[in-house]
């Protein structure tokens, strides 16, 4: 079947479409595009309404304005507080627009813009002063009023890349598509077309790239008219088929069962000194019911912070420990395997059962010795970080590997850490609560535990907003827990100043506080360039209460459990996103005590960082906060890297296409139980589509 491919156009390289050649080719492989199919799944984010320019007397204040007009002058200059802005004054005889740009460089401004040219605008208009302006707007250059691709109609507006102007993918959009438009056809069965009102894919990508003048731009930049849903459907579609094939691979695998009761398992369970919640018991009983199993368990738990995973973790750990195999946890800081080292211990050494920290810290004869116990059996538990997954790392049975805080590692390396068994059980566990969408694409091949109880006692933090001129009602605010014994984390996002940033930093404001609060009261920085011993023991003595004000960074957003401390100042915090928000909020609030979270927020006020903000001052809810940070700010930054595991899906918005998703997973996975294989001649083009788009990115090896 691999032999069909290269003969199918739509596989061409994008390098050989006209107008493209190897430059260009490297600048549309930064978004992703390497065929032409990719590039005709490249769709426009928005659209223009060529249709309706307005002079700009005309332009009234709102969104989605347009206008052509002249430019009359330009400049960088520095607005209030050395904030510096780059200007361009445009005219068009009827009246002044000024274009505004916050983030830009200069030299390619400065040569963006030609004098006494004419350009279209579009944005969202508002006042300045007495005046208009746009910020950040869409701009086109009308110095060819001849090219097609501007003229009167509604205009595309693509994702880019530095060095791909919209004129330029425009036109090779046009150039691939006059000669490979015609190559593309359906694959989707033609009784899945007609329940979901799906149009001809051609057709629908040609509406989508080329809108003919009677559409709705509303419709198109909502993405909610059939065309988009319909090609959302059939990417989700066949994304879904290939994940499912992926599956039953995962499946036909076959490994040690570990069956109840583990008696193991009940002693540590009587030893902890607290009863477990209904959702632990019931998470708990889950994992148990897949280790019994002799198919490799597959398993993500999620928790909001302070659920109680780690408790979870020890007891399933048991489990496989209690027939005499290994189990190794993997975490992606040195902080944070030493919390689960420590609260593993607490509870091994009344068993008596053995365990070992092994990060890169750790050095000589004390490794030497954790490898050997490894390799030998005589280590049944070790906690690590990336140095789990070293080549000198040997098990002797390797039954059950743990990974907290999953998204952090990327795919190869959690293979690597797979490796040092045969086929051993896996669970992976976060406290970023994942939203649906997210855990039935990025995470489609694990079922899901959640733990959404919170321990008996615990009471909601109370979160605030401050400006910077409530500077001296926080301090007094925070010497008043600090008179109480109680401990606080002050948060900020650099350890050191920039000179790029204008940012409060962690080193030189630790100096500050030492300042408002020594002697009576010690102010200790941490931050994660500091070598682990060093960071172990600052930590230590926050622990101790020898510290009371804890200066870091996000260092501390997972892994630390100081219940005493009842206060977290997050300066910046404008810069976070809100899941590390929720996160470091969660380093409070872990005991009966009343907790408060300050978020410092130097952003202009009304801006979306305040509204952003807002949403973590009225929500405690771990996912509704995950859901509206993924539809802020995309999969990609919600994750915090590229190489998570994250499908290359190019026309689907895991935050906007839930439904479709949920459909679209419906049906191929019914497919699949019908024909596990895809096999049946009115399959095979459902195959040879899944092996193009899916076989490499998701390792199908049985469909390639």
């Amino acid at each position: 079947m691999t032999s069909t491919q290269p003969n199918n156009p739509l596989a061409t390289p994008v390098q050989y479409v006209k107008g493209v050649g190897p430059r260009i080719a490297a600048l549309l492989e930064k978004r992703g595009i390497t065929t032409v199919e990719h590039l005709f799944f490249h769709l426009p984010t928005r659209y223009i309404d060529r249709r309706n320019v307005s002079k700009i007397s005309q332009l009234t204040i709102g969104k989605d304005r347009t206008t052509v007009a002249r430019v009359q002058s330009q400049g960088a200059r520095i607005i209030g507080r050395g904030r510096r802005v780059y200007e361009v004054v445009f005219t068009d005889g009827t009246g002044q627009l000024i274009a505004r740009w916050f983030r830009f460089n200069g030299k390619i401004m400065g040569k963006r813009f030609l004098l006494d040219t004419d350009y279209l605008l579009a944005g969202d208009v508002s006042f300045f002063g007495r005046g208009k302006q746009m910020i950040h707007p869409e701009i086109e250059s009308m110095s060819d009023p001849e090219d097609s691709l501007i003229g009167g109609r509604i205009l595309p507006i693509y994702p880019s890349t530095e060095g791909l102007s919209q004129r330029m993918i425009r036109k090779i959009m046009k150039n691939a598509w006059e000669k490979f438009g015609s190559d593309i056809g359906d694959s989707l069965p033609a009784p899945l077309k007609i329940s979901n009102r799906i149009a001809p894919l051609r057709v629908s990508l040609s509406c989508l790239h080329f809108p003919p003048a009677n559409f709705e731009v509303d419709s198109l930049n909502q993405h909610s008219n059939e065309m988009h849903q319909g090609v959302v459907f059939e990417e989700s579609f066949f994304f879904f088929l290939g994940l499912g094939i992926r599956n039953q691979a995962i499946e036909h695998k076959k490994t040690t069962a570990y069956p109840l009761p583990s008696s193991l398992a009940e002693q540590g369970r009587r030893t902890l000194p607290f009863e477990l919640t209904g959702d632990q018991k019931t998470v708990l009983s889950e994992i148990a019911t897949d280790l019994g199993r002799d198919v490799p368990m597959h398993r993500m738990l999620q928790g909001d912070v302070g659920s109680g995973k780690t408790v979870v973790a020890l007891l399933s750990a048991l489990q496989v420990v209690g027939l005499g195999d290994q189990v190794a946890l993997m975490a992606p800081t040195e902080l944070l395997a030493q919390q689960h080292y420590h609260s593993f211990k607490r509870v091994l050494d009344d068993l008596r059962i053995p365990v070992a920290c092994l990060t890169s810290q750790v050095k000589g004869k004390e490794r030497r010795a954790i490898y050997e116990a490894l390799s030998d059996g005589s280590l049944p538990i070790i906690v690590g970080t990336h140095a789990l997954i070293q080549e000198d790392v040997r098990f002797k049975k390797l039954g059950m590997v743990i990974i907290d805080e999953q998204h952090r590692f990327g795919v190869l390396q959690r293979q690597d850490m797979m490796q040092k068994g045969i086929n051993p059980h896996l669970l992976v566990m976060t406290a970023t609560p994942i939203p649906r969408t997210l855990s039935m694409t990025i995470y489609g091949d694990l079922n899901v535990s959640i733990i959404r109880e919170m321990p008996p006692g615990r009471r909601p933090v109370v979160t605030k907003i401050y400006r910077e001129s409530l500077r001296e009602k926080l301090y007094h605010g925070m010497r008043v827990e600090l008179e109480k014994g109680h401990q606080i984390y002050v948060v900020y996002p650099l350890i050191e100043e920039s000179e790029k940033m204008d940012l409060k930093n962690a080193t030189d404001m630790a100096a500050k506080l030492a300042e408002v609060f020594e002697p009576k009261f010690k102010v200790a920085l941490l931050h994660g360039k500091m070598k682990g011993d060093e960071k172990e023991s600052i930590m230590q003595s926050f622990k101790d209460k020898k510290a009371q004000v804890l200066v870091t960074t996000s260092v501390i957003e997972v892994g630390v459990d100081v219940p005493n401390a009842t206060v977290m100042v997050i300066e910046h915090a404008e810069r976070f996103g809100l899941s590390q928000l929720h996160q470091l909020r969660g380093r409070i609030g872990r005991s009966d005590i009343q907790s408060y979270c300050i978020l410092l927020n130097h952003g202009a006020p009304g801006s979306a960082s305040v509204d952003r903000m807002q949403i973590l001052e009225n929500s405690t809810d771990g996912f509704a906060i995950a859901e509206a940070d993924l539809e802020i700010r995309g999969p990609g930054e919600f994750l915090g890297t590229r190489q998570s595991g994250l499908p290359d899906l190019q026309v689907t918005n895991l935050a906007r296409d839930g439904d479709i998703l949920s459909r679209a997973k419906e049906a191929a996975f019914r497919i699949l139980f019908q024909d596990p294989k895809l096999s049946a001649p009115e399959n095979q083009g459902l195959r040879e589509t899944v092996a193009r788009r899916w076989a490499h990115k998701l390792s199908l090896g049985d469909v390639a």
